[in-house]
């Protein structure tokens, strides 16, 4: 392992992680209307959800999607709709408090967070940028992964934390409206160059 390959890594997953992107808007978003603590599966599987993903892109998962570009474009598509439909989830959600009927939002499950990083073009490009400028110097493909990982974390809790940060603020209900709807728009905004792209 190189000392320097090992810091520039790092400084590289700090820059991408700490950036905003789709993760880091619903991360935000999370905070400001669940808090930090209710935030955690979210913020939690968004971390080893992209560290597991660089982790078996490295083993190769991304050369199967590269000769098959029909799977490519799919995934493109698949990717455009399920963020539409979570910023609209966004726009839409209730306050957490209003849980007269069981129908309040919920934050992002573990397990979800983990799902969305494969169809976050904004992880693939982190991931595939690690891995062909880092992983010769940096222990191979798991050393990107851990260290991706271990710096990941702490950043986007800074997200959830800045939007926990806004919740006395918001807790007039026209304004959480109008923030859950700015991120809404943030986040489909985030994926113009995927959409742009060819």
């Amino acid at each position: 392992m190189s000392q320097h390959v090992i810091l520039a890594l790092i400084a590289f997953a700090f820059v991408t992680s700490i950036t905003p992107g789709p993760n880091n808007l619903m991360l935000m978003a999370s905070g400001a209307n669940f808090g930090m603590r209710r935030s955690l599966p979210h913020l939690l599987g968004v971390a080893f959800g992209f560290g597991g993903m660089v982790a078996l892109l490295g083993l190769g998962v991304d050369q199967i999607i590269t000769k098959l570009p029909l799977l490519a474009q799919g995934l493109k598509w698949v990717s455009l709709t399920y963020v539409l439909w979570l910023a609209w989830k966004i726009a839409h959600a209730a306050p957490p408090a209003a849980d007269d009927n069981g129908s309040a939002a919920r934050p992002m499950s573990f397990g979800a967070a983990c799902a969305f990083q494969w169809v976050n073009p904004k992880a693939w490009m982190m991931a595939l940028g690690a891995l062909s400028a880092y992983s010769v110097g940096a222990g191979g493909v798991m050393g990107v992964a851990l260290i991706f990982t271990l710096v990941n974390l702490p950043s986007v809790a800074v997200w959830v934390a800045m939007g926990q940060g806004l919740r006395g603020f918001l807790a007039d209900r026209r304004r959480l409206r109008f923030f859950n709807l700015t991120m809404a728009l943030l986040l489909v905004a985030s994926m113009l160059p995927v959409v742009t792209s060819h």
